[in-house]
């Protein structure tokens, strides 16, 4: 394969960055000298405050998910009274189609059901230094003393939405009902999600199993 080609199909893989889009949205609305200020907000830092471990997080198998979104309707019910797969705290649908990355010009080569259909779940990290945490302007989002897993004050939370553009993996919604951000509890140790799920795709990993679960989640993507 010459160069030539091997470019072309370089930018034909190339994904459409969710992050990129706010980043660049957020610069064109504000203006450089705001914008820069602004995404200050969303970055790490000397400064950034960091939290005790969480006992675990919820990781997905995406050679077992079969797309169902069971997780996220039983994840709202529980957290919100409400079946409402936008707000859920585990995301399945906007990779359905296009995978994590998004969509590309040559999406055949990509996950989700337009490509090798793989469903790829995306789940909260629990980030020790959280920067949905560290970019919400009230203090709203803390670590839960039980199992250490970071949650939203509905008290505090003001809707901003300032850790949803923060937060590197997009997760944190606000709901548009309620005006508040919605975020993974772990259901105090058995996340509904996981607990709910037909096929096993989604489990709760202790911390300590955590690196080697997420090297072997990306295998399974890359390999299947």
């Amino acid at each position: 394969m010459s160069e030539e080609e091997k470019e072309e199909k370089k930018f034909l893989q190339k994904p459409t960055s969710r992050r990129d889009f706010l980043k660049k949205s957020v610069i064109g609305a504000a203006g450089t000298a705001v914008s820069m200020s602004v995404l200050g907000l969303f970055t790490d830092s000397a400064e950034a405050r960091a939290f005790a471990v969480a006992e675990g997080i919820v990781i997905s198998d995406p050679t077992r998910c079969t797309g169902c979104r069971r997780c996220e309707t039983n994840c709202t019910a529980i957290n919100d009274g409400k079946a409402h797969p936008y707000i859920s705290r585990v995301k399945v649908g906007r990779n359905y189609n296009f995978g994590e990355n998004g969509p590309s010009i040559a999406y055949w080569n990509q996950n989700g059901n337009f490509g090798d259909f793989t469903i790829v779940t995306e789940t909260c990290r629990q980030c020790e230094a959280p920067r949905c945490a560290n970019a919400c302007p009230m203090g709203a989002i803390s670590a839960d003393s039980s199992i250490g897993a970071r949650v939203v004050d509905k008290d505090k939370c003001v809707g901003c939405g300032r850790c949803s553009v923060a937060c590197p993996y997009d997760i944190p919604t606000v709901d548009p009902e309620a005006k508040k951000s919605t975020k993974c509890t772990l259901c105090g140790g058995y996340p509904t999600c996981a607990a709910k799920c037909p096929t096993g795709s989604l489990k709760f990993v202790p911390w300590k199993d955590v690196e080697l679960a997420l090297v072997e989640r990306e295998n399974l993507i890359k390999n299947n």
